[in-house]
């Protein structure tokens, strides 16, 4: 019989302290497994491999749920960082829209502006224009006489 065989089952007075998140019950749970009295009279409990078994079937569970821990982590800090792109962009495009509408505001001045300079030179056009109409029929009549 070896060293490893039913005669030195693995036993724990102390629950070490380790940063898994793991409650209580769950760690009392996991020992409880690993301490659990070996019956020679039960197939395949001669031996550590059913232990074995037990003990990677749970440490699958733990590395499985420490990976998921990871990869929720993981996510929110994505989620925060898309966020905090999108609160960049909100931004960025709130003071480039309040730069169009200064710009908007600036053109739609120099507009009015450009209008009423128009109108005013049409009119002066028009006066200009009925003012040489005068002047043809002034000369027109002179010159028939």
């Amino acid at each position: 019989m070896s060293f490893h065989e039913e005669e030195y089952p693995v036993r724990f007075t102390c629950v070490p302290v380790h940063e898994t998140m793991f409650t209580q019950g769950e760690i009392e749970e996991l020992f409880s497994l690993i301490n659990q009295p070996v019956d020679p009279s039960s197939p395949g409990s001669g031996s550590q491999g059913s232990n074995r078994a037990v003990y990677s079937t749970r440490e699958r569970k733990i590395r499985r749920m420490q990976s998921n821990r990871e990869s929720a982590r993981r996510s929110r800090w994505r989620k925060k960082r898309h966020v905090e792109n999108l609160t960049n962009d909100l931004n960025r495009l709130r003071m480039e829209n309040r730069e169009l509408k200064n710009q908007l505001g600036l053109t739609m001045q120099y507009n009015l502006i450009l209008s009423t300079e128009n109108e005013r030179l049409r009119l002066e056009s028009m006066s200009l224009l009925a003012t040489l109409l005068d002047l043809y029929r002034t000369l027109e009549t002179i010159i028939s006489q």
